[in-house]
């Protein structure tokens, strides 16, 4: 018996081909860098020492910490709304597909926006408060 498990690669090209890749590129993107923060928050940094004046203070006045933790956020929100879309398209049928599919879209650009103004818009100052 010789069944395969994962979810085969699309024949053809075009959205679906696309879509099918950058879920595997989105997933090796999370695995080095969730390795990557894990790594330096608790290998580097004691994290029994740090508080979160170190997280406020030190690690949001840096443009590369804002800049890893808001590619982390996007590769996850990417990554689930690539998976939740694949699920969707492969159990869903007809209309509830349609409306599924506009929701979790909607969802996906919430959150993106959502993040960005987290990650990006607000200042060390504010959060320290």
């Amino acid at each position: 018996m010789n069944q395969r498990i994962n979810r085969p690669r699309p024949q053809g090209g075009g959205l679906e081909l696309a879509t099918w890749y950058l879920v595997r590129l989105s997933g090796l993107g999370l695995f080095v860098l969730a390795l990557a923060h894990f790594s330096i928050l608790h290998f580097l940094f004691d994290p029994s020492q740090e508080t979160s004046s170190f997280i406020f203070g030190q690690r949001w006045n840096d443009l590369v910490w804002r800049a890893l933790d808001w590619s982390l956020l996007m590769l996850v929100i990417l990554h689930s709304f690539l998976g939740v879309r694949t699920v969707v398209g492969d159990y869903v049928k007809g209309g509830a597909r349609t409306a599924l599919m506009s929701g979790l879209y909607l969802l996906a650009l919430l959150l993106f926006v959502l993040g960005t103004i987290v990650v990006v818009g607000l200042p060390a100052k504010v959060l320290a408060l």
